[in-house]
């Protein structure tokens, strides 16, 4: 029998610290940079993180300096890498000061960039890295080193790349980074121009760092393993300036599905939860469409993928949900067909016979028409509305309520409530008049030892170019007996489109 291959492993540099956070607008607190820090390294365990950059502020040291405090005291402090600049011993005095091991020169990788930007010489720019080297290892340092705009200059000035290679794999350094600067790479070129270099400096490890201008990171990331790069530079959701990085969810879920013979260390578990923290810390919103990690790519919309789910899992591909700690859903509209409607019946434990269920699926196809968003929470309704049945009916009425607001008092609500034939009236005060239905809303559940759901998330959408008087629609989440269900209300008032919400999750755990 043949031998298995040995599998090769590839190195994951997270830089959503350091490139990352040059995403237009983005500036996280050194908090929300140690939160991140851990769970890079112990959640998703990532080989290396790259976390700021030298000298950009007080701040920023003081992040570096609480990331380096607990990667010491955790064994992580040689896997945290910071930009440095060819400074002489200012970048180098600053590592020190801020606790990090590794540093990752930025140097000049095009011909251009020295001549207009450094307005250098090679002789001068090669000596002034020496001496930065130099340094950086008589202080203890570990140094990669950058090539900035490297892949203009294997298009343009190939060179000056190779002379800069002849230099610099003498000098006391662990890896060459190669970025795609300016995001200008196709896959054919990045295969070439990697391969090119592995070939002829077999011993040096190279980094690939992919940009996204063009939408061909994650396929330049793909051909630049192919090619014998050794490891690859990624960020979280694709965070990074202009188009961003290539997004290290969906780098490592290609190479783990398309390129067999190579391995990372990356935990796919934790990639969806680790994404979603880095939205909320950055308020840089997931595309619905993302590969991986945005809501809609586990969501069949079209009937007959629903329906072949059943048959063998005709529509299904390696990208199966669970890999990432998520699952499938079946959405409903006016693509929806008969499976669509059963599989999301299925989870809420109902059964239909043929005829009915021909006539809800009907009913959210004409829905659907009229670009209506229909939920899994609005079936019962739906079926109780079309089948003019009382199997599910709303034994939870919201009778009256009356709301108050007025300058320097609190808001308060009166409400009515029916539940199953029997009145309730109570009323409260709370931060807002929502807040205050609902404190109304706990008193009466209170009196009948029932604990109400969880409010985990309330959004609001009105029509783009909605008037005062549009409608508005709340979709409100909720938690309850461990499972997440979200409910919506559609009015022209928001606080009455969230009552109707909160109406239907009140005949949901009855």
């Amino acid at each position: 029998m043949p031998l298995k291959q040995q599998q090769r492993h590839i190195e994951i540099m997270d830089t959503t610290l350091r490139d990352g956070e040059q995403t237009s607008g983005v500036s996280f607190s050194s908090s929300e940079k140690l939160t991140i820090a851990k769970l890079l390294l112990t959640d998703l365990n990532v080989d290396r993180i790259e976390i700021a950059s030298a000298r950009v502020s007080e701040g920023e040291f003081q992040a570096v300096k609480k990331i380096t405090d607990w990667a010491k005291e955790n064994g992580y402090i040689d896997r945290v890498e910071v930009l440095t600049f060819v400074d002489g011993d200012v970048s180098v005095n600053w590592m020190l000061e801020a606790g990090a091991k590794v540093m990752n020169l930025l140097t000049k990788g095009s011909l251009n960039h020295l001549t207009h930007q450094l307005k250098k010489t090679e002789e001068q720019h090669f000596a002034e890295i020496a001496a930065v080297l130099k340094l950086a290892k008589e202080k203890g340092l570990k140094s990669n080193v950058y090539l900035e705009d490297w892949s203009n200059g294997m298009r343009h000035s190939k060179e000056y790349v190779i002379h800069y290679l002849d230099f610099i794999k003498d000098q006391p350094i662990e890896r060459i980074l190669l970025p795609d600067t300016l995001g200008v790479l196709t896959p054919r070129e990045t295969f070439e121009f990697v391969s090119e270099l592995v070939n002829q400096y077999p011993d040096i490890h190279f980094d690939f760092h992919a940009h996204n201008d063009y939408d061909l990171g994650t396929a330049n990331v793909l051909e630049a393993v192919k090619a014998g790069a050794k490891g690859i530079h990624l960020t979280i959701n694709g965070m990074g300036e202009r188009a961003g990085n290539a997004s290290l969810a969906s780098a490592v879920a290609a190479l783990h599905d398309n390129m067999k013979e190579v391995k990372t260390s990356v935990n796919e578990k934790s990639l969806y939860s680790v994404s979603k923290l880095v939205e909320t810390f950055s308020g840089f919103r997931i595309p619905a469409n993302k590969p991986v990690v945005g809501e809609n790519v586990f969501t069949q919309t079209a009937g007959i993928h629903a329906d072949g789910d059943k048959k063998n899992n005709l529509y299904f591909n390696d990208l199966m949900p669970e890999r990432f700690g998520r699952q499938r859903k079946y959405a409903l509209g006016k693509t929806s067909g008969k499976a669509n409607i059963e599989n999301n019946l299925k989870e809420l434990g109902i059964q239909l016979a043929d005829d009915d269920l021909k006539k809800v699926t009907q009913r959210i196809i004409e829905l659907g028409d009229r670009k209506e968003t229909v939920t899994q929470a609005d079936l019962p309704y739906i079926i109780s509305d079309v089948l003019d049945s009382n199997s599910i009916e709303e034994k939870v009425q919201v009778e009256n309520y009356v709301l108050t607001h007025s300058k320097n008092l609190r808001p308060s609500v009166t409400i009515k409530l029916t539940i199953a034939n029997e009145i309730f009236e109570e009323n409260a005060q709370g931060d807002g008049q929502y807040d205050a239905f609902m404190n109304a809303l706990k008193k009466v559940y209170e009196s009948k030892k029932i604990a109400l759901p969880q409010l985990t998330d309330y959004a609001v959408r009105i029509p783009p170019g909605g008037k005062s008087d549009a409608l508005c629609e709340t979709i409100i989440t909720w938690m309850h007996n461990n499972k997440e269900f979200k409910t919506r209300g559609l009015d022209s008032d928001q606080t009455v489109s969230a009552i109707k919400a909160t109406q239907k999750m009140l005949n949901m755990i009855d």
